[in-house]
């Protein structure tokens, strides 16, 4: 692993220290940055450039959870909790506030680096679904806006469907754009005039 950035946010400075300790047994090349309290914890999180924001919180607020989800809603970083205790409504919570690792009273230092390696491919096999998922949001939009460019041509020219793709087809392949493309300026200028 390259050079680590970690943001460790714990109000108690002994803690603090005792994951400081455990970050830098456990990776060769880290820098780490500590956050004592949780007031402006979005901003002081985007602040440190970190690649993983570690947190130890006895029992997160909701404020905290909300600054969490701002932070990793806007910067995009796997974010692991240490927490005393828990109930099903903050565990949710949390992991709706993008954290990648909740881990309930389970803060030792010789599993930092087990746990920050966790919480990296979760943030990252979350990432990918993510990617995934928007790829096929687009394709499907890209489907239905070509099927109305065919519906438009087969009403305006008399042609079957099969007629209608291939129209597109040769069009998007004379000027070089994509198929959606060209779908998606047939269907704005029928928009236009309506």
């Amino acid at each position: 692993m390259s050079k680590l950035r970690v943001a460790v946010v714990d109000a108690d400075r002994d803690r603090a220290l005792m994951i400081v300790d455990g970050l830098k047994d456990a990776f060769d090349d880290v820098d780490v940055v500590v956050i004592g309290d949780e007031s402006g914890l979005a901003r002081r999180i985007a602040e440190a450039a970190a690649d993983v924001v570690l947190i130890d919180l006895a029992s997160p607020s909701r404020d905290a959870l909300e600054q969490i989800a701002a932070a990793s809603a806007a910067f995009e970083r796997p974010v692991a909790m240490f927490v005393d205790r828990s109930d099903a409504e903050t565990t949710r919570a949390a992991i709706e506030a993008g954290v990648s690792a909740y881990v309930v009273d389970g803060l030792e230092k010789r599993r930092i680096r087990s746990i920050v390696e966790m919480a990296i491919s979760r943030f990252h096999a979350h990432a990918r679904l993510r990617a995934e998922l928007a790829a096929t949001k687009e394709a499907l939009a890209e489907r239905k806006t070509i099927d109305r460019a065919k519906g438009l041509l087969m009403k305006a020219r008399g042609l079957s469907e099969d007629e209608a793709y291939a129209l597109l087809r040769r069009t998007a392949m004379e000027k070089g754009r994509k198929l959606a493309e060209i779908a998606r300026a047939l269907v704005d200028a029928a928009e236009l005039l309506r």
